[in-house]
């Protein structure tokens, strides 16, 4: 272990800057083109964001997933519903994503509430997913309590011969899609002098743009 101080662990931000007159008007295409960047620049896993939800205690949680899909509807993404998160969002149907892109000193933070996508969506992407994937989205009951790891092994193989080549999606497997009501994009910057531009969605079907201290 270091003998640095946790205290005296410090970066300076130096890599970018969000200019008044180039942010975009709307948030979903500043979000297009930061995510493109990242993908540009070869970020490890642009795709990966955490997800914060709300148990029926009140206690929030966070977990990593993969963002699938994102257009002017919201922020799609695929998991087994009797998970934690699947739960949570029975009882509280909102959520909190963040993206952080370390390479890039950038974060970017949506708010909103969650629906499910349709079973149509959610059979069109399962098709997609490699067949080791398809076979354990059956084997896992997500978030349960397993006395070892050959417990899911063993079920990924009685599963895959069920099965075979073409399992079909679990009732209990799919995507939800999380409808913004507002964004934020911080970009680090030197002297801790961030810059973060919100938009917050209005009454009348607009975004209101400002930026915030840091």
């Amino acid at each position: 272990m270091s003998d640095t101080p946790l205290s005296d662990l410090r970066k300076s931000y130096e890599l970018g800057a969000i200019e008044d007159h180039e942010v975009a008007s709307e948030p979903l295409l500043q979000f297009r083109e930061w995510f493109a960047e990242a993908l540009e620049r070869k970020v490890p896993e642009p795709n990966a964001m955490t997800v914060a939800t709300v148990g029926e205690n009140g206690r929030p949680s966070t977990r990593p997933v993969l963002i699938k899909d994102f257009d002017e509807r919201g922020i799609v993404w695929f998991t087994n519903y009797h998970s934690r998160k699947g739960n949570e969002l029975e009882v509280h149907p909102f959520a909190a994503l963040q993206f952080h892109w370390v390479e890039l000193e950038r974060v970017v933070r949506i708010e909103g509430s969650v629906e499910k996508v349709s079973a149509e969506e959610s059979d069109a992407y399962f098709q997609t997913r490699p067949l080791a994937h398809r076979i354990g989205a059956w084997a896992s009951n997500q978030s349960e309590a397993i006395s070892n790891r050959g417990v899911i092994v063993a079920k990924a193989a009685e599963y895959g011969l069920k099965f075979g080549l073409n399992p079909p999606r679990p009732p209990h497997w799919g995507g939800y899609r999380l409808l913004p009501d507002y964004w934020e994009f911080w970009q680090g910057r030197a002297s801790r002098l961030h810059d973060r531009i919100a938009y917050r969605w209005q009454p009348d079907g607009t975004w209101r743009r400002e930026r915030l201290s840091p």
